[in-house]
């Protein structure tokens, strides 16, 4: 027998949706049902079941498996309550444009028996809300109701093609509990549901004027500059932007990155900030030409440097804004950007930048040698001082600092995983986002992801989806998955990714990845928020724990958390002033590639 609930998991295979991140409830008894006769007749089922005890992890998880295989997954949850748990995550996957179905039941709408799957428990009342899908509307590229099994296959694959194509980002469909019931004919569950004919849009290129206009700019440029931000989420956009910058001699900031945007050896590469006053690159102000591609926020207007200096632009400075697919960022009530730009176009970034390269502009860049030298002489004082800054030592009794924990775990990772193909960095240290993008920095595109958005708790659901992506894309040396995974957070972060669902996941699924957890003993970020508009201020004399952003002074046992989720499985240790820093590290790298269990190591830094 087949229901509803049989063909829509026969059409997520047919489309090619691998894995379900799901947490159930009680609009699911068709789905379980059918996954036990998808086991009972074939032995295993249709789209791999990865079960989830926290929303917020499972959409986090589906969000990296995304980004790791660039093929959607599927998130299923609990009705209105369900998908409200889905948290922070929704904003993520919509800022990050990540491609996710995610599916919903809903309460049945019949009470006396009319249908099979009618109100028979007390919360079918109490969860039947007047418009479930707005809970998450204003972040999905489309919503739907299933109202028949029949249109399924069409839902399915139109929520997909919307999803897949710019600007990319989850879609959300939802179903009634006696609809899921629904038995159907076998006919119309074995009917074909590719995807062709269902294509996503092709990607978009500069009109020609644009191309003349932007690739003469450019090349009569003195103090030509590029700023991005997620150019490497295609890893082929990467190679055009190092290209194009070399031949033309550009430097290359990256502003708020999420991706790995360009290699860290490329030359012209002068810096990442995430826009704390006083440190964005001083050719910003300088620059003439400025090409922002696939950037969030290339400079916030209002902020100066130490000695009083506007960090932004000057107002001769002529400004072209491309973007893959929201190049006004329409989603967002305020943007700056396109209200200072020349020209402002929608066109893949890859593609752009192959029509630049081959305009014929590139080999005639104004002072290309004494700017090349240069901006070389800019890139290696850049390194110089990230590596001088991992040498620091630390004084007695006092907390290492963060460029040298960076420092300790990359040589520890390298030289355990001297392939850089091989390991998958996850950041979300936020307050140490500026630090962790620069010296974890890989040589590789891909190599370091970030969601994409600004909500808290996504690296540890991250790990268990990147790994189970890493193999079934072939990623790493081998093509057989990373070696290595590694997700940085703060102990701020830690509790926000619900680690004790997370770390379970990780032992069930036997995705082995290492954390480290930045314990600066509460959330620091709100602390630099308030000192921003209150520098001298009453909160501004006190603690932490005073101003109530404090997790002390007794903290949460991060390592235990995690060691007592998995049964005793993970491994853990806590690195505080004059503990073994390179020890520790080299040891919990070794766990997870040759033990292929998971590591935690908690660095105390100083406390806010």
């Amino acid at each position: 027998m087949y229901t509803t609930s049989s063909l829509f998991f026969h059409t997520l295979a047919q489309v090619g949706i691998t894995h379900a991140f799901v947490n159930w409830g009680s609009d699911h008894p068709a789905l379980l049902e059918d996954l036990q006769r998808q086991r009972a007749d074939h032995g295993n089922t249709a789209v791999e079941i990865v079960t989830c005890p926290n929303e917020m992890a499972a959409l986090s998880a589906a969000q990296a498996f995304t980004q790791v295989t660039n093929t959607p997954a599927a998130v299923i949850v609990h009705v209105d309550v369900g998908t409200q748990a889905l948290a922070g995550a929704v904003h993520n996957a919509s800022r990050g444009r990540v491609p996710i179905l995610v599916f919903a039941g809903a309460s049945p709408s019949t009470m006396e028996g009319e249908l099979k799957g009618s109100r028979n428990e007390w919360i079918h009342w109490m969860q039947d809300v007047p418009d479930q899908p707005a809970i998450v509307r204003q972040y999905m590229r489309f919503t739907a109701q299933i109202n028949a099994p029949e249109n399924i296959p069409h839902l399915v694959r139109r929520a997909l093609q919307i999803a897949t194509s710019e600007p990319k980002g989850p879609v959300y469909l939802w179903a009634r509990r006696e609809v899921l019931e629904k038995e159907i004919d076998e006919s119309l569950f074995n009917s074909t549901a590719s995807l062709y004919k269902w294509p996503s849009i092709e990607p978009s290129a500069l009109s020609p004027s644009a191309v003349n206009v932007i690739g003469d700019a450019l090349a009569q440029a003195i103090n030509p500059l590029i700023i991005t931000s997620y150019i490497g989420r295609n890893p082929a956009a990467v190679g055009a932007l190092e290209m194009l910058s070399r031949l033309m001699a550009i430097p290359v900031f990256v502003t708020c990155p999420s991706a790995t945007n360009v290699s860290l050896s490329h030359p012209f590469f002068v810096g990442v900030s995430f826009l704390a006053p006083g440190t964005h690159t001083p050719l910003l102000s300088t620059a003439d030409v400025i090409l922002v591609i696939d950037a969030e926020v290339p400079w916030i207007p209002i902020n100066k440097d130490s000695r009083g200096n506007s960090e932004r632009p000057s107002d001769d400075a002529r400004i072209f804004v491309i973007d893959s697919g929201d190049p006004l960022k329409e989603s967002i009530g305020m943007e700056h950007v396109a209200g200072v730009a020349e020209l402002v176009s929608r066109a893949n970034a890859e593609v752009a930048l192959f029509q630049l390269l081959n305009s014929g502009s590139t080999g005639s860049a104004t002072g290309y040698y004494t700017r090349s030298r240069n901006i070389q002489a800019i890139h290696d004082a850049f390194i110089a001082d990230m590596r001088n800054a991992e040498a620091v030592m630390s004084e007695p009794n006092v907390p290492y600092l963060p460029s040298r924990i960076f420092g300790a775990l990359r040589t520890a990772v390298e030289n355990k995983v001297p392939h850089p193909a091989s390991t998958l960095y996850l950041n979300e240290t936020i307050s140490n986002y500026p630090l962790s993008w620069a010296h974890l920095h890989p040589d590789t595109p891909l190599g370091m992801l970030s969601s994409g958005g600004s909500s808290l708790g996504w690296a540890l659901g991250a790990g268990i989806g990147a790994v189970l992506g890493g193999v079934n894309a072939g990623k790493g040396a081998g093509k057989v998955g990373y070696e290595l995974v590694v997700s940085v957070v703060g102990d701020g972060t830690f509790l926000f990714g619900a680690p004790s669902s997370a770390f379970w996941m990780a032992r069930r699924y036997e995705t082995p990845f290492l954390t480290i957890v930045l314990n600066n003993g509460g959330w620091k970020s709100p602390k630099l928020s308030m000192l921003g508009i209150h520098p001298e201020g009453h909160g501004s004399k006190v603690t932490g724990n005073q101003l109530t952003v404090g997790f002390g002074p007794d903290m949460p046992d991060y390592v235990g958390i995690a060691v007592a989720a998995t049964g005793g499985w993970a491994w853990g240790k806590r690195v505080a002033a004059g503990d073994s820093l390179w020890e520790t590290m080299t040891e919990a790298v070794r766990i997870v590639v040759e033990e292929r269990r998971c590591a935690i190591v908690e660095c105390v830094l100083e406390s806010i």
